[in-house]
Parts: C-alpha cells; structure tokens; sequence
C-alpha cells in the first residue's frame, strides 16, 4: 500500500485558517518535495487574518508579508476555499474523512477578561474588538464605542495596548491616508478624547511591547507621553532581567521610558499618561463606566520568574472608556477538544489530543491556536513548520485512500454554498482598492460578507460554486 505523498498518491491536507499560521503551513507542506494537494479553508470570503484584521492601519509595512502569502497562494496545488466554516458548512468528522490530514489554525480572536467588578459596564469593551472594529472585521463593525468621553483607560502592556493608545491619539488627516474602515475614521474624526492612560501591573522591564511602538508614543502630535520617575526604579531582580534573553527589548524601553519622564510638560499637548506597578481592581457607574479603581502592585521573586502582589495603596481615576488588552485566547471549534485553561487546542508536538491525551490521528494545529498568542507574525513560520515536521513524521501512519478537494468541493457544490476562489479574493481586493482611491486611501474594506461576496460576483471571479 503506497504511501500518502508518494507517486499517483498526492499528500492530501487541509488547513483550516488562512493567517499567518495556515499560510506558513501551506508553504513548508509545498516545500517538503512530496506530492501535496493543499486546500486552504477560511470562513471568511478574504484571507490573510491577523494581517488584515489586527495590523494597525498605520503600520502598513508590516502588511507586506501579504506578497509572500499571495505567492505560496499561486502555486496550483493549493486552493483557497474562502466562505467556509468549520462546524457550519463541514464539520470535523467530514473533513477528517476526506483529508489524510487537518492543520487547525484559527488564531484566537477571544479575549481575556480581567474578572473585576463592573466589567459588564457599558464602555468596557475588548481592545481585540476595538482593533478588529478600525480594521474592518465583520463582527466588530457594528459595535459602538463612545467616543464622547474624555477619558479613555488602556489595559496592557503589549504592542496592542499601544496599537490602540495610537490610534486613539493619531490626527485624522494621518489616518486618513490609510486602510482603516470608514466607519471608524469618521468616529474618531469626532473623538472627545484628550486624556489616555495606558495601565499596566508590571513594571517597565516585564512590559511586552516593542522599542518601535513606544517610541511611535513620543510622536504624537499634540499629545505627551507622562511617566512618573519612581515608576522606573528597579529592583534587583529587574536589574538583573535586563541582561537576560527574554528581555531584549528591555533596556531600550527604558531608556525611552527615562526619556518621557525627563521631560518638561508642555502646556497644551494632551496627556498620555503610562502607569507600570498598577492593576484593575474594580470599575464604577450608575448606567456606564465612569471610573476605574487602581491597586499599586509591588515585585517578588527571582529575575526572570517575577510574580506582582498588591500593597493595598489605590489609586481611582476618572474613566469614560476602558479598553482591556491583557491577551487573547483561541476559541473551542465544534467537534474538537478544547483548553480552557490555556484558550487553546490541547496537543503534544501539534498532534492534537483528546481530553485523555490520546492523539487523533490525522489532526494537528499551528499558530495562536496551538501555542497561545504568543510572538509576532514571522514568529509562526518556525512553529508551523515543526507542525508539518511532525504531520510528515506520521505518514505511514494515515490513511491512504482520500478524496481531498474533489470531495469537499462535491459536498459544498451539494450544499449550494458561495466557494470564494483566491481569483474571487483578488476581484474583492481590487474593489477595496478602487474604493480607496475615490478617498484617497490605499484601499477601502468591505467590512460586511454579503458585500464581499457581492464585490466578487460582480467582477466575475468566484462563480466556483457554480463550476463545481
């Protein structure tokens, strides 16, 4: 009996996610020299995920990647199936049937909650939301975010965090100029913000983000990044932490953290305030947020293991808007086992296994859904590729007879369901950017499906339902 890859026997995969991960995975699995045919499912009719829903709109360099992703795209042996969910239009015991082998890697789009009193106020909401709502992403275009308030409260110490403290803060003109969703710029054109406070529990050499993005802070028109001094005394496990590998960043934050705190306070510039050594302790209002209650924390422990306990000082500020960014976590998937605990797939090696930690044969995952959301986007090229290492480990191991695409475009074509092709992604894409010229912008998204798919009919591309 041959073996799946070999001569006459395509390696037949699908990858069920089209972010960073998916696409890293598709990409080792077209390199590994064996015969592959790999089908690329996204429930969405667009690809390229975290990419396009969490880049910040100002930051379109780091969107580039899309040109290498659009490549691995346009190798035939692979195809995108854009408007196709797991659980909703296959479900996992279909696609295990006619695959040797799933790769899972639907990202975590959920959100951590900070388990406070006060949460469920009206203007508390998710920072992911906020990102996915100026970025376009179907399910946060409707939400509402009061942009009334005069007060906006961030909490995080990630790259997020800063994302949204920017874009909160940038001028309008800027952002004009960029792929941000329409319904967002118009809202913040009328923003009253003129006060962010950026909160962290942790201090300045455990916070997460990147040299580049705080310095970005510093850049703000109008606006003064505040840092009180004491804040940026360290004490000797964090002294230490700055000469260790998983601090990198660390000593440049630092110094550009001094650098905030050092100077003057020009009148006139709006205040951005960063808090390090403060947690959440509770949120307040008669009908909605109106203020947040601030625990001082202190340090414990040895370098690199630091743990953050409170002192019982608190501190109470004003708050119209609270926006919590303190991590995503992955969401169950209908017919797969799930951690709660960790907010992702349970697996040993990216074989998924079962609550009793058997392996299920044939599945694997790769991403924020396997490891937690952890790294930036380059980061899951490595983790997708030790995924695909250990799928090609196990080929004796699967089954060999499978129908692959021919089956599921089958049992889609079946079900009538609208199949976006990578041609009907390029027609919906050069929508996006027709429209954006008419503003002035690189592109302007659709933000709602049936748009999307209406954008690829009318240009002709996708009628792959219909050919199937």
């Amino acid at each position: 009996m041959s073996i799946p890859g070999t001569e006459g026997q395509p390696l037949r995969v699908a990858i069920v996610g089209s972010g960073p991960g998916g696409f890293y995975a598709a990409e080792a699995l077209l390199e590994s020299g064996l015969q592959v045919e790999v089908d690329l499912i996204e429930r969405l009719p667009v690809p390229f995920g975290l990419v396009r829903f969490g880049v910040a709109p100002d930051h379109a360099k780091l969107k580039s990647v899309t040109a290498v992703f659009t490549q691995i795209a346009e190798d035939p042996r692979l195809r995108f199936f854009g408007n196709v969910e797991l659980g909703r239009d296959v479900s996992v015991r279909q696609l295990g049937a006619l695959y040797h082998a799933v790769i899972v890697a639907t990202g975590a789009a959920g959100d951590r909650r900070l388990g406070i009193a006060g949460e469920h106020l009206p203007g508390v909401h998710a920072a992911g939301d906020f990102v996915g709502w100026y970025n376009g992403r179907p399910e946060c275009a409707d939400i509402q975010f009061d942009l009334d308030q005069e007060v906006a409260v961030v909490i995080g110490q990630g790259n997020v965090a800063i994302d949204v403290c920017r874009i909160l803060a940038s001028p309008i003109d800027a952002l004009r100029r960029t792929d941000i969703a329409a319904h967002a710029l118009d809202a913040l054109a009328r923003s009253r913000v003129r006060e962010i406070h950026l909160v962290g529990r942790r201090g300045p050499v455990q916070a997460k983000f990147t040299p580049k993005e705080l310095r970005e802070l510093g850049a703000l028109p109008g606006w003064q990044p505040r840092v009180d001094p004491g804040a940026l005394v360290l004490n000797d496990a964090s002294q230490a932490e700055l000469a260790m590998p998983g601090f990198v960043h660390a000593p440049r934050n630092l110094d550009i953290l001094r650098g905030f705190a050092q100077a003057p306070v020009e009148d006139g510039r709006r205040p951005l305030h960063l808090h390090f050594h403060r947690a959440p302790v509770a949120l307040s209002g008669r009908s909605r947020i109106e203020r947040i209650e601030l625990e001082a924390q202190v340090l414990s422990g040895e370098a690199g293991a630091q743990s953050a306990t409170p002192t019982g000082e608190r501190l109470s500020l004003p708050a119209g808007l609270v926006l919590r960014s303190v991590g995503y976590r992955g969401t169950p998937l209908p017919g797969l086992p799930f951690d709660l605990v960790r907010g992702a797939l349970p697996h040993r090696d990216g074989r998924i296994v079962d609550t009793g930690g058997t392996v299920l044969r044939g599945w694997y995952a790769t991403g924020w859904i396997k490891r937690g959301p952890t790294g930036v986007i380059g980061t899951n090229r490595a983790d997708s590729v030790d995924t695909v290492a250990g799928l090609l480990a196990d080929l004796a191991q699967l089954d060999t007879l499978k129908a692959g695409r021919a089956g599921l475009l089958a049992q889609l074509s079946a079900d009538r369901r609208k199949v976006i092709d990578f041609a009907g992604w390029r027609a919906i894409a050069q929508a996006e950017a027709e429209r954006g010229r008419a503003g002035g912008k690189p592109a302007e998204k659709f933000v709602r499906v049936d748009d999307m798919l209406e954008a690829a009919v009318v240009a002709g591309a996708p009628r792959s339902w219909e050919r199937a």
